[in-house]
This record gives structure tokens, sequence and C-alpha cells, in this order.
């Protein structure tokens, strides 16, 4: 049974930095055209956050997070990393990994969740004014 299994949550002050990691067993993390991070704020609804391409390490930001996250995976550590700077009040979530898209590269590239197969159970991220 593939499992997903997020670490690296947190509790920080605004402008602070968090790394988040997503180690995948009995899923090798080349699998798929994609893995993803997405967010899920109370009341609200769970939106992505950054993709990374498996094939050629193409990555993509949703606009609010550009410029401060960095989404990046080790193959060797069958590991996927999501690296969070400059961490803003509205970033507060719990962050889940996603993987399994099949679909195809295309739709793989975009941050619509039901491509995924596979979530993580999620890690808590809070970020104080």
């Amino acid at each position: 049974q593939v499992q997903l299994v997020e670490s690296g949550g947190g509790s920080v002050q605004a402008g602070g930095s968090l790394r988040l990691s997503c180690v995948a067993s009995r899923y090798p993390i080349g699998s798929g055209y994609s893995m993803a991070w997405f967010r899920q704020a109370p009341g609200k609804e769970r939106e992505g956050v950054a993709i990374f391409l498996t094939a050629d390490g193409i990555t993509y930001y949703v606009d609010s997070v550009k410029g401060r996250f960095t989404i990046s995976q080790d193959n060797a550590k069958n590991t996927l990393y999501l690296q969070m700077s400059s961490l803003k009040p509205d970033d507060t979530a719990m962050y889940y990994c996603a993987a399994g898209c099949w679909a195809s590269r295309s739709f793989c590239s975009t941050f619509d969740k039901s491509h995924f197969v596979y979530w993580g159970q999620g890690t808590q991220v809070t970020v104080s004014s």
C-alpha cells in the first residue's frame, strides 16, 4: 500500500522559513507525470501550491507563493520537499503531499486535485504575525 508521510510543519513568525518533507513508501517518486503540494486552510477549499514534473523537473507555483516557495525532490531518498521562505499569516494551513498523477503531462501540470491518486495525512503550518 502506497504511503506518503509529510513532516516539517510547525509554528513560525511571519518572515520565517520551514522545509516540508514528504517521504513516499511503495511508490517511486519518479512515477507518474508529477508530484505536488496542496494546502487547506480552515473553512477553505484545498488549493494547489506547487507542482514538480518528474520527467524534467519543471515546476509550477500558485501566484501567491512564487518567489517564496521551492518544490524539489530527491530520488535517492524518495522524498519530495517544499522549502518555504518569507512566510506570511495567509500561508497558515494544513499542507498535503500528492502523487500518482498519470492522466497526462498537461493535466498533471495543473492544480486539479482530482488527478492525484495518493495523498498524505498532512502537516500543519501556522504563521503568526
